[in-house]
């Protein structure tokens, strides 16, 4: 009888185990933006074990598209079934996914410094380092990802070729990319850019060299 019981409780201490390890997902998460002079919103995705362990994570920046929000990939991506079925099925890893608002104020992953206004450094000087430091993220660039659809597919792409010390891995889906002539595009790839780390004058016609340069370091 003393070995039911004993079984018994092994099993309930197990199922409480699965029960309890789940993932979760916080929605209305805020922060001060110095940079931007007003409070910024963003999601944040917590994986299943993240409560019942002192781990550390890899971590994946995950950008809207226009018109969405913070929020957009957590109500129309369904980022936590995804990511918890992506998960348990050993298809990746357990990782902190952070979505951030591009949406309040002016729109986009951009700066534009003629109205003051410096997105891209507040993402780079600001919420990176704010997270990075709440939660308990790998802050190398080994375990940092970039991913986004469409206008965030576009601030992926370009992040990734601004910053590609950071980032070991970069998705841009269905990008936003601007324009379709390869010296435009470079201008727009570069402009409003006080982060751009790459020791090389851009030259008219000099576009070759340009993207060897950038696809040798990145």
């Amino acid at each position: 009888m003393r070995k039911i019981y004993r079984l018994t409780l092994l099993l309930i201490i197990i199922s409480s185990n699965f029960t309890f390890a789940q993932s979760k997902v916080f929605d209305n998460l805020t922060m001060k933006s110095e940079i931007l002079d007003m409070e910024r919103n963003y999601s944040i995705y917590l994986p299943p074990d993240y409560d019942t362990s002192s781990r550390s994570y890899p971590v994946l920046y995950l950008l809207h598209g226009l018109g969405d929000n913070h929020t957009g990939w957590v109500q129309f991506g369904e980022v936590k079934k995804i990511a918890d079925n992506s998960i348990l099925n050993g298809e990746s890893t357990p990782m902190i996914i952070v979505m951030p608002d591009a949406n309040t104020g002016y729109v986009g992953y951009i700066n534009i410094p003629n109205e003051n206004w410096l997105y891209e450094d507040f993402f780079f000087n600001e919420l990176m380092p704010h997270v990075e430091s709440k939660y308990r993220i790998k802050s190398d660039k080994r375990f940092r990802a970039i991913s986004g659809l469409s206008m965030g597919g576009g601030g992926t792409l370009i992040y990734a070729l601004h910053r590609p010390d950071l980032f070991s891995s970069a998705a841009p889906l269905s990008p936003a990319i601007g324009p379709t002539n390869p010296n435009k595009f470079i201008e727009w790839i570069f402009r409003n850019n006080y982060n751009y780390n790459y020791d090389f004058d851009y030259i008219e016609g000099d576009l070759e060299a340009l993207l060897n340069k950038i696809i040798l370091e990145f």
